[in-house]
């Protein structure tokens, strides 16, 4: 607790919620809190603030970190603001006009990110962190934690830059400069890393999370995937992207057992339709999809 500085919600604003973490601003305007849910331990948020630290420090676009905090029951990390921001989602959102624009500038600033050489020393092979998650989660059985941790292995490792959440609902923009956010998963490795959760919220996320998380309709995400695959790759034919999504599949199984996973702290039972999935990828299968 004492690296946690203790903040009192009454001088903060609420002003955005993912998936694990709901934002608050200052009301002064000094700075942005990220408060992590209920039960998530410190050690995941202090992660992600060490992370961001040495992401800031690299020269990489992002909000400056500032502090580790708490409000007495969940643990988080305060950040610069950014002034007048606004996610890429949003923007698209509001200004659906946007979405080609936009698509093209994430497929370049993706493929900016993708070729930074990454200090090994200071940011981990991804590989290195999905495997904790495979290897202890009760929420995976043991054969499909062979089988995870078989794939695992096979996966090359080149030293070049991953953000580890990639999507366009963690790049924002105040109009005249781009920051990646949500950087507790940045690492480094294959760039199919990032663009296998894409592929998964592209085919397979219900459409009130999809609400809930970007502001946009499934089929706006899928036109995004669509123009993205093509942008980054040069990819001109229907047969080559479906070609590209199938090599996806096993970094896809990884990243959802590894997601799945963290979300339930590692804890819980097996959960019979999650795991029928991603059997299903590991098997080079992508049920309801593109077969």
């Amino acid at each position: 607790m004492s690296k946690y500085q203790q903040i009192h919600l009454e001088d903060y604003i609420q002003s955005g919620e993912g998936g694990q973490a709901i934002t608050y601003t200052r009301k002064d305007g000094s700075a942005l809190a990220k408060l992590f849910q209920y039960g998530l331990g410190s050690e995941t948020v202090e992660r992600e603030y060490l992370i961001s630290k040495a992401v800031y420090e690299a020269g990489i676009p992002c909000p400056k970190p500032i502090r580790l905090v708490t409000d007495g029951e969940r643990f988080g990390a305060e950040y610069e603001v950014i002034a007048n921001k606004r996610s890429f989602t949003r923007i698209i959102s509001e200004e659906p006009e946007q979405l080609e624009p936009l698509t093209l500038k994430f497929a370049r600033l993706g493929k900016q990110l993708h070729s930074t050489p990454a200090n090994t020393e200071v940011f981990p092979d991804m590989k290195e962190v999905i495997r904790p998650w495979i290897k202890k989660s009760t929420c995976i059985s043991e054969p499909l934690r062979v089988r995870l941790l078989g794939a695992l292995d096979s996966i090359p490792s080149p030293k070049t830059c991953l953000h580890g959440d990639f999507h366009i609902g963690n790049i924002i923009t105040n109009g005249e400069k781009d920051y990646w956010i949500d950087l507790g998963d940045f690492s480094y490795g294959a760039p199919e890393w990032d663009f296998s959760m894409n592929f998964y919220l592209a085919y397979y996320i219900p459409s009130e999370y999809m609400d809930q998380l970007f502001h946009i309709d499934n089929a706006t995400f899928r036109k995004h995937w669509d123009l993205l695959v093509k942008t980054y790759y040069g990819i001109q034919t229907l047969q080559e992207q479906r070609s590209y999504e199938k090599k996806l599949l096993k970094f896809t199984a990884l990243k959802y057992a590894y997601n799945f996973s963290k979300r339930h702290n590692g804890q819980g039972e097996p959960n019979p339709r999650a795991e029928g999935l991603v059997h299903a990828f590991l098997d080079g299968k992508a049920p309801g999809c593109f077969e």
